[in-house]
């Protein structure tokens, strides 16, 4: 059985309304955030390759997308997530 992000688990939602969230998965890292674009509120979702960190992967290699910032935003996030790790499984065995 491939590797997922949990839903029932990844309850994350009341962090993130403070402060970035930050893990990986099997050689991919992801970060989700919270992200004011006008009046509305988003949630920002973005993944990259190991080995480095958010700061020092090159904007090329980071992959963005923004959901509502709401627990069917972070469903949809998270199936994005695991979506992307599923389709580019040749990117997160680099360090392998």
């Amino acid at each position: 059985m491939s590797k997922v992000i949990d839903k029932d688990k990844f309850q994350v939602l009341n962090y993130v309304k403070k402060e970035e969230y930050i893990g990986s998965m099997d050689g991919m890292r992801f970060m989700l955030r919270k992200k004011a674009s006008g009046e509305e509120t988003k949630l920002e979702t973005i993944i990259w390759p190991e080995p480095l960190g958010y700061a020092k992967t090159p904007e090329s290699k980071k992959q963005h997308m923004e959901f509502e910032f709401s627990q069917p935003g972070l469903e949809e996030a998270i199936d994005w997530m695991n979506g992307q790790y599923g389709q580019l499984k040749e990117l997160w065995n680099v360090m392998k």
